[in-house]
């Protein structure tokens, strides 16, 4: 017999917005009984989930990612998308909390109907995206967002991780650009599919100094897969300029991009990453905590190399 359905499924499919923010809740909380609901409720909606474009956006505090989004999702759903906003805010190492500020930057598209935006708090994990982003994403998927946009918290490893679970990674960066673009990691430069300096109306020279030499680092680069090479543009959140490019770019790369291949790898990816996960926590549910640290003690005083620690551990007693 069939399970029956979870509460949830049917308004969620159906665009329910509340419902949406009630199962992102449940799947972001970590109690075990809910840990249950939220993987059956995902495999309930899994076969509506996928449909959408992925977007992810990075870029350095100040760089104005959550107004360039603002921007660019009201054009997309007056254009008759339906947009999803997921905007991952650092969580403080103190206190737990999180600023959460992303709604308040983004008015117009937090009233908008077709608009749903989720801020989520990075809860501390590594590189700043949301313990249960991607699941976050499917669910949007599930109840008929098309566009997804997610916003990473532009600090450590959370381009990395964003970018292995979106189709596009879009990196901005300002007009005044020189010590800037020495300072971006050249791992976050290969990470971006688009490159855009935000801002252009601020001082538009310095913007087309900018971009030029944006254009220039790309060309050093490998480009990504034989039919794209990164490009960079020049848009302002706040006059509207060059946001249709911007778009435009993305549908081209998306039309020369084998998506569907692409997300299979970082499924795949991810697998190996929960595996390696699960197995870890297995591991020191099963191993005597006073034999592992006498082999870490080990380790750490040179008797043994790393590799003989694990080594010994992992030998049968």
């Amino acid at each position: 017999m069939p399970s029956e359905p979870h509460p949830l499924t049917i308004p969620l499919l159906a665009g329910n917005r509340r419902a949406l923010a009630r199962a992102i809740t449940l799947v972001e909380s970590t109690r075990p009984e809910h840990e249950a609901q939220a993987q059956a409720l995902l495999a309930q909606v899994a076969a509506h989930a996928g449909r959408s474009v992925r977007i992810g956006l990075t870029g350095v505090p100040g760089v104005g990612k959550s107004t360039f989004i603002e921007a660019l999702g009201l054009r997309l759903v007056d254009a008759g998308h339906r947009v999803a906003v997921l905007a991952v805010d650092p969580t403080s190492a103190r206190t737990g909390g999180s600023i959460m500020g992303d709604k308040t930057r983004m008015p117009g598209l937090t009233v908008h109907p077709h608009a749903f935006i989720r801020p989520s708090p990075s809860g501390g994990t590594l590189g700043g995206v949301a313990r249960r982003t991607r699941e976050t994403l499917a669910l949007c998927e599930a109840a008929g967002y098309d566009t997804v946009l997610v916003e990473t918290v532009g600090v450590g490893q959370s381009e990395t991780h964003v970018a292995a679970m979106t189709d596009v990674f879009v990196l901005l960066t300002l007009p005044n650009a020189g010590d800037e673009l020495q300072g971006i990691k050249r791992g976050i430069m290969e990470l971006a599919d688009l490159c855009v300096v935000n801002k252009a109306d601020v001082d538009p020279a310095a913007a087309v100094r900018a971009q030029t030499e944006l254009r220039t680092a790309l060309t050093l680069l490998a480009p990504h897969g034989a039919v794209w090479r990164p490009v960079a543009l020049r848009a302002s959140a706040r006059t509207g300029e060059g946001l249709a490019e911007v778009w435009a770019a993305v549908e081209a790369y998306l039309r020369v991009t084998d998506v569907a291949a692409r997300r299979r790898a970082q499924t795949a990816a991810w697998f190996d990453d929960l595996l390696r996960e699960s197995a870890w926590r297995a591991f020191q549910a099963g191993i005597d905590p006073a034999r592992l640290s006498s082999v870490r003690s080990r380790v750490q005083a040179g008797a043994l190399t790393a590799v003989q620690g694990v080594a010994a551990l992992l030998a049968p007693e």
